[in-house]
């Protein structure tokens, strides 16, 4: 079914048929034995996080991904409980009990982490499925290599008392996007290396992973048992080094779009919102987009931003406020109401998440999960 969208002050346009499609995409380009983690944190970057995840899974992702414990548990009381959902990023005094009774993977990372979750298991009588995370050089979570072995010896025998079952080994990869870089190399080399412990020791994980969007679209070698895609399920680039979306077989899900507040004509000299930093050259037509940073349009890209309005594209005109930004229409008077496309798939020519990442001096994963609750989403193609 798909839905037409209604005429809102703004929208968030989800294409959950491009999401399955980048998804088949992934599958194609990893051996059948590799399962695909979906990642769906951040409420699916920004996307919706119980429809992407059942999208996903329509398509053939196997496991879903989530960062923090509350994302994990919404998807479990959603009703999705027959596929694996792994959690990784756990705080002292987080709810391992019920992530224990929802059937999750909980990742652990330090001494820590395990006494609670060895704890919260004993406490609830069930065993608790965690995977522990090697720091293979990202240098956020993770276990440092020289504590490596303390936390694996640990692991095993919380898993000889029933406490654990050590579902599995992962890391993850700092510079994956940037093509050649040095640490990819020595981050894999230890990463097998830190395997051959674990596993030399006694442990028997069911998946080993590593890769995440970009090494899953280029680097066959990181594959090993499961790959975690992110920003690739979601159709953007994960660097401009990689290609284009086109480019990588991908189609962006999320178009943002708003419908035109005002159009009035000024005169030359006229300033444009706070501050001034616009200010009209001649006499020209300026159209009112009822979107601002409060919805997740980036300040930074204030004078900068592209938008899309009836055939041209046009650009921010001075600072982006909270609610609103202003377009010079260059003495074009569409009517109250019609579309601005601020990013979409780019087919029409509009602008893309990237090319307001370049506008903002930042990466499109922010560009798309910014979009803020203010905006509602709008689903097509389920």
């Amino acid at each position: 079914m798909t839905e037409t969208p209604p005429p809102h002050r703004a929208r968030a346009e989800i294409d959950l048929g491009a999401l399955r499609a980048n998804v088949r995409t992934l599958r194609a380009r990893v051996d059948p034995h590799v399962r695909i983690m979906a990642v769906v944190k951040a409420d699916a970057y920004g996307h919706g996080a119980l429809r992407c995840a059942r999208a996903a899974l329509d398509a053939g992702a196997d496991w879903l991904g989530t960062a923090t414990p509350d994302e994990a548990l919404a998807l479990r009381a959603a009703g999705i409980t027959d596929v694996p959902v792994m959690c990784w990023l756990w705080t002292p005094g987080d709810p391992w009990d019920r992530g224990i009774e929802a059937g999750l993977d909980m990742s652990v990372s330090g001494m820590w982490a395990l006494e609670e979750v060895s704890e919260a298991a004993r406490a609830v009588g069930r065993t608790a499925r965690i995977q522990l995370k090697a720091d293979t050089g990202l240098g956020r979570n993770g276990c440092q290599p020289a504590d490596w072995p303390e936390l694996v010896g640990a692991a095993l025998k919380a898993e000889v008392d029933g406490l654990v079952k050590v579902t599995g080994l992962w890391s993850h990869f700092a510079c994956a996007d940037e093509p050649g870089h040095p640490s990819i190399a020595a981050q894999l080399t230890l990463f097998c290396s830190m395997l051959d412990h674990a596993e030399k020791a006694g442990v028997r994980p069911e998946v080993r992973h590593i890769a995440n969007s970009p090494a899953t679209l280029t680097l066959p070698e990181t594959h090993f048992d499961l790959v975690r895609p992110g920003i690739a399920m979601y159709g953007v680039s994960p660097s401009p080094e990689l290609g284009t979306s086109a480019e990588l077989g991908l189609r962006p899900v999320m178009s943002l779009k708003a419908s035109v507040a005002l159009v009035k004509h000024v005169p030359a000299g006229h300033g444009v919102s706070y501050g001034h930093h616009y200010v009209t050259e001649g006499e020209t037509t300026l159209g009112l987009v009822p979107l601002g940073y409060a919805d997740g349009v980036p300040r930074h890209a204030s004078g900068r931003g592209p938008v899309l309005v009836g055939d041209r594209v046009r650009t921010v005109a001075g600072r982006v406020a909270m609610d609103q930004f202003v377009v010079d229409l260059d003495g074009d008077t569409p009517e109250p109401g019609t579309e601005a496309v601020l990013f979409g798939p780019g087919d029409r020519g509009e602008p893309t998440a990237e090319d307001w990442a370049v506008a903002a001096d930042t990466i499109a994963y922010e560009i798309v999960t910014r979009i803020g609750a203010r905006v509602p989403r709008v689903y097509l193609g389920e």
